[in-house]
């Protein structure tokens, strides 16, 4: 048993020891400036059809709706930037999906994470999240001084960019020393990711609307048919998309993960536009049973194929 003047110490050493890249602790409370963000991107409509977006929105914002007094708000950030990118000429899959899917993996490391520091500290309740609950993770994760939130939307590590899977762990328990607000904005009048977006789904104002993304359309539509004013806007991507991430200039601090689960399917690097095509549902079942690309299942990834321009797949 360690005395409270350590707490936020060990706990810290605790998510080193389990392979996370940043903890940051925050302490519990209300988000009302970004409930009011929030509030007013769903009222724009930018969910699109992802109405689980505008579910639960009081536990959103209130970590007390989610966990009965609680107290802190861990955030932490594990790397899934591959060592390997994909050859150019391929079908698009987004990085984070080359690997093992994160839910399985930080899911375990998160039941690890609240094991330990049970056996570290004493009785503790706590609840972790990964992207799987209405928890606004970019925000906790800029409450506890791990980054900003960039124009593209995603949090970005002034040392290591914003290839990263974001966890909360919220818990009734008080530390010693909290961390603070990551309270600049270092993007500045940089506007790579909004020039690069091909279906202009950054906006000036620092807003995405998530209704015009790539990765919205190839993941979260489930409709048979992807709206024809977006066709060869794509740019081959099949299975999310990395293009605001690719051009910003804080991503060439990334360095390769050291997790071993995010290692790349290896049929990712050879799947040409027509080995995708031939291969039935039950081979992509097999292969991919435990990727993030299984949520868009085998007829979703077809309708995407169909859908994306496919230049020169007779020499492919």
């Amino acid at each position: 048993m360690i005395n409270n003047q350590n707490r936020a110490q060990q706990i810290k050493q605790i998510s080193s020891e389990l392979g996370f890249s940043y903890c940051g602790i925050a302490k519990s409370k209300q988000l009302d400036e970004d409930a009011r963000r929030l509030e007013l991107w769903l009222n724009r409509g930018y969910h699109g059809s992802m109405q689980y977006m505008a579910n639960h929105f009081d536990m959103r914002i209130n970590p007390a709706k989610l966990v009965p007094g609680a107290q802190s708000v861990i955030t932490l950030l594990m790397n899934y930037f591959p060592a390997e990118i994909q050859p150019d000429q391929l079908p698009r899959i987004s990085k984070y999906a080359y690997g093992m899917d994160y839910h399985e993996v930080i899911r375990e490391k998160l039941r690890q994470f609240l094991e330990r520091i049970r056996e570290t500290i004493g009785d503790v309740e706590g609840r972790g999240f990964v992207d799987s609950a209405p928890v606004l993770e970019r925000a906790w994760a800029r409450e506890t001084g791990l980054g900003w939130i960039g124009k593209n939307g995603n949090l970005i590590n002034r040392q290591s960019g914003s290839f990263f899977f974001i966890a909360t762990l919220i818990t009734d328990l008080a530390v010693d020393q909290y961390d603070y607000p990551y309270a600049k904005d270092y993007c500045g009048t940089c506007t790579k990711c909004v020039d690069a977006c091909p279906t202009d789904a950054i906006e000036p104002d620092k807003t995405v609307n998530g209704s015009k993304c790539i990765s919205y359309f190839t993941i979260e539509l489930k409709e048979e048919l992807i709206p024809e004013s977006e066709k060869g806007k794509f740019e081959n991507w099949l299975f999310g998309c990395d293009i605001c991430q690719d051009v910003c200039p804080w991503n060439r601090f990334s360095t390769a993960t050291k997790e071993a689960q995010f290692t790349p399917i290896p049929e990712l690097f050879n799947l040409s536009a027509a080995d995708w095509e031939a291969m039935g549902e039950e081979k992509f079942r097999s292969v991919f049973r435990h990727s993030p690309i299984k949520r868009a299942k085998h007829k979703g990834i077809l309708r995407n194929l169909h859908f994306i321009e496919k230049p020169n797949q007779e020499n492919l």
